[in-house]
């Protein structure tokens, strides 16, 4: 018997591995996982809604290239706020109506996704 240490998906098991017979397939036991402390949990991201009530999302997914505005900078609707690359493209992300940035969810080099969202407006 063999036992072996195995961590699938950041969970952690301890595992004896038991030959039966010349040939066979070695048969694996599941036993109960090892004692070992859960990550910490990351802290939920404050709601949107609580920084300001309009949200800028992005329409595509990519890395954040650049930041183009800041916190209680005023901006007008068409004004872009963030700059995402996408295949090789730079494509703005604009401020949806006129207001003042009220939070930059976002750093530059990020990975975002489709609708998610960069940044609101007060």
């Amino acid at each position: 018997m063999k036992n072996y240490t195995i961590t699938v998906n950041g969970n952690v098991y301890d595992v004896t591995v038991e030959e039966k017979g010349a040939g066979a397939a070695p048969a694996a036991k599941k036993v109960a996982p090892a004692a070992v402390p859960a990550p910490a949990a990351t802290p939920a991201a404050a709601p949107a809604a609580a920084a300001g009530g309009i949200e800028v999302k992005a329409g595509a997914a990519g890395k954040v290239f650049k930041i183009e505005a800041a916190v209680g900078q005023s901006v007008k609707r068409g004004d872009a706020v963030v700059i995402i690359e996408a295949m090789k493209m730079e494509i703005p992300v604009v401020a949806p109506e006129d207001g003042t940035v009220a939070s930059i969810n976002v750093a530059v080099g990020d990975a975002i996704e489709s609708g998610a969202v960069l940044a609101t407006l007060n």
